[in-house]
């Protein structure tokens, strides 16, 4: 795949929650330990995460169509090969009656530096990410499935988009989308709220990811 033509150019998404990285307001520091315990993944903290995922889906008219035809959830897998996938959410997704089944295919196959710790300008770029990230081959996933990748937080939106390259060329018929349990607001000082949920899109152009919103 050449780095100026990728597969898909586009990729729609939704989140539940907002993140402030620099924030100066009580709230904003609030999201940042909010999303410490996020990454952390603790089970019974994922378990209430993926509840509040549910019953805002029920809720908000644009999560209920967003994910009314999601068939199959797929983890982004961490940063370093050996790392594990982060299936507890997509699991508790699919105990809460999100979609049918999680799949583990999407693979890692050489290491990408965190973006969370990696200095600005120097973070992984969405050819880095689509470089590193492999399909499991000889897979019985339907190819007119609906997939859904999630990950924990969404910055860019370039791992996601990144991955659903990868899907799009083992799966070209599938339909694909994804979640992310934050978003972050890399320049918003005050936070009204964390639980801001939304539906968006995160577009190729000018050679890197762009989110909105």
């Amino acid at each position: 795949m050449k780095a100026d033509k990728p597969a898909m150019r586009s990729l729609d998404f939704a989140s539940c929650y907002v993140y402030a990285p620099c924030g100066g307001c009580a709230v904003s520091a609030r999201s940042r330990s909010f999303c410490a315990m996020v990454k952390a993944a603790e089970p019974p903290r994922v378990a209430l995460y993926a509840g509040c995922v549910v019953r805002q889906a029920h809720l908000m008219p644009c999560l209920a169509e967003f994910f009314r035809t999601i068939d199959v959830l797929i983890p982004i897998p961490a940063s370093e090969p050996s790392g594990s996938n982060r299936e507890y959410l997509p699991d508790r997704l699919v105990a809460e009656g999100l979609a049918t089944s999680s799949w583990k295919g999407l693979r890692r196959i050489r290491h990408v530096p965190k973006s969370a710790s990696a200095a600005p300008g120097r973070r992984p770029t969405v050819m880095a990410h689509y470089d590193s990230l492999s399909v499991v081959p000889g897979s019985d996933l339907p190819n007119d499935s609906c997939l859904l990748l999630i990950d924990d937080v969404v910055t860019k939106g370039r791992t996601l988009l990144a991955a659903s390259m990868r899907l799009h060329e083992a799966f070209p018929q599938a339909r694909i989308t994804a979640f992310a349990l934050l978003r972050t607001l890399g320049f918003k000082d005050r936070l009204e709220g964390l639980l801001e949920p939304c539906v968006g899109r995160i577009v190729w152009r000018a050679g890197d990811a762009h989110r909105n919103p």
